[in-house]
This record gives C-alpha cells, sequence and structure tokens, in this order.
C-alpha cells in the first residue's frame, strides 16, 4: 500500500507559515506565505500538514479587536494569547490538537515519517522555542503548541519542534529538523 510516487514524509506546519492571509492584522511579513520554508520541504520531498490557525479559529481574523494592530506586537500578541487560554476557547485549542494529533497517528499507522513539527516563534499560539507573554518575547512554547505536544503525548507520539521567524534563518532551521538535529 502506497507504493506510488509519493514521499511518505511529511512535516506539520504551522497554519501562518503557509497563508500569511490568516495572521493577525499588523504581523505580515509576506504577501502570501513564507516561501523559504516551503521550498526547503518540498525541495526535500516533504510533503506539508498545515496546522489549523488556532487564533483564526478561536478569535476570528480580527482576533477579536480591529484595533489589535495599533498596539506594539508582544503587547497584541499578549492578550490573544488570554483570550485563548478562556475556557471555551481552551476547549476548541484542545479539539484542534486532538484532530491534528490524530492526523500524525494515522501517517505513521500507515508507516510514514513524520519529519517534525515547524512552529512560528513569537506567536502566542505556535511558538515552538519563544511565545509572547507579559507584554514581550520570551522564551516558551504557544498555547496551542502546548496542546498539540500533550495531544501527541497521549497518543504515545513524540516528534521533534522548531521554531521560525521570517528571514534567512528559517530556512536553516528547517533544514536543521530534517537532518535530525532538533530534538
Amino acid at each position: 500500500m502506497f507504493t506510488d510516487g509519493r514521499s511518505k514524509k511529511v512535516a506539520l506546519v504551522a497554519h501562518c507559515l503557509l497563508n500569511q492571509n490568516a495572521i493577525s492584522d499588523g504581523t505580515a511579513i509576506h504577501p502570501c506565505a513564507h516561501l523559504e520554508v516551503v521550498k526547503t520541504l518540498l525541495e526535500a520531498g516533504v510533503g506539508i500538514l498545515q496546522l489549523p490557525c488556532p487564533e483564526f479559529c478561536c478569535l476570528g481574523l480580527d482576533r477579536g479587536d480591529p484595533a489589535g494592530a495599533q498596539r506594539p506586537v508582544t503587547v497584541e500578541n499578549t492578550r490573544i494569547r488570554r483570550q485563548l487560554l478562556l475556557p471555551e476557547n481552551a476547549q476548541k485549542l484542545d479539539a484542534l490538537a486532538e484532530q491534528a494529533a490524530g492526523q500524525v497517528a494515522e501517517y505513521l499507522r500507515h508507516g510514514f515519517t513524520v519529519v517534525g513539527i515547524i512552529g512560528a516563534n513569537r506567536s502566542p499560539s505556535c511558538g515552538v522555542e519563544t511565545t509572547s507573554d507579559q507584554g514581550v518575547e520570551l522564551p516558551g512554547r504557544g498555547v496551542f503548541m502546548e496542546a498539540l505536544c500533550r495531544a501527541l503525548e497521549r497518543q504515545g507520539i513524540s516528534l521533534p519542534c522548531v521554531g521560525v521567524k521570517a528571514g534567512a534563518q528559517a530556512a536553516a532551521r528547517v533544514k536543521a529538523l530534517l537532518e535530525g538535529q532538533i530534538e
């Protein structure tokens, strides 16, 4: 089964890295996507599993505040983080994380390699090494990445995670993940 032309390799990628139109107002770097991330994955023969955008799914495109772009990014991200932690949104985050973890389990069940998770550092939801809280960027994971890792753990799955930001380092960080240099 699955002996056709597919690579049988997949990476989970934060929604906003593939669709900058979904990102919170005032924070888009690219007109459509982080091309360096996409290009690196495709050149390595790795399929892309686009994670849902938890902020969009829980708070909407304007993140519940049309004036959000008027604040510094980390201040607005802190507000978004607090909204995501409200009980009704935390439930949605958990459901989104369970759905993504189920997809990973299905790929693994069929012998695919899931190379890892690529998140968006500084994000209050999808940060991997850094997130936003208390009005600043600080070490830690975003709330969705935390929920996703818990959901994967419940299924006995551990994946390497890397966070990226715009720029030339993004491709290098993705390459490091693909080469097994990220745990």
